[in-house]
């Protein structure tokens, strides 16, 4: 009775297969570092805990978005904002 089992290290049409992409999506990916994975010699390979821990993690772009929202009920952060600006000797007002 054989079990089909999921390799610790997978190649690039797995990993296709794995996040149900084409395998050009996963390929540009790689190369642009946006996807956990390794190039040895032509073949890129991929350890599939770096996978799943890459499909769990927070997206970086959305951080700064979080972190302030944290920031939201601070009572400091209007003066804290016109002393910056103050600082730099320019207008806290946007003008359009």
């Amino acid at each position: 009775m054989s079990k089909t089992r999921t390799h610790e290290v997978l190649d690039l049409e797995e990993v296709a297969t794995y996040l149900r992409l084409p395998v050009e999506v996963i390929a540009h990916q790689a190369e642009h570092g946006q996807i956990p994975g390794r190039k040895i010699s032509d073949a890129w390979r991929f350890l599939k805990t770096a996978i799943d821990d890459w499909l769990r993690s927070v997206d970086d772009r959305a951080l700064p978005l979080r972190q302030s929202g944290a920031l939201a009920d601070d009572d400091t952060l209007a003066a804290l904002r016109r002393n910056i600006y103050q600082s730099r000797k320019r207008s806290d007002v946007v003008r359009r």
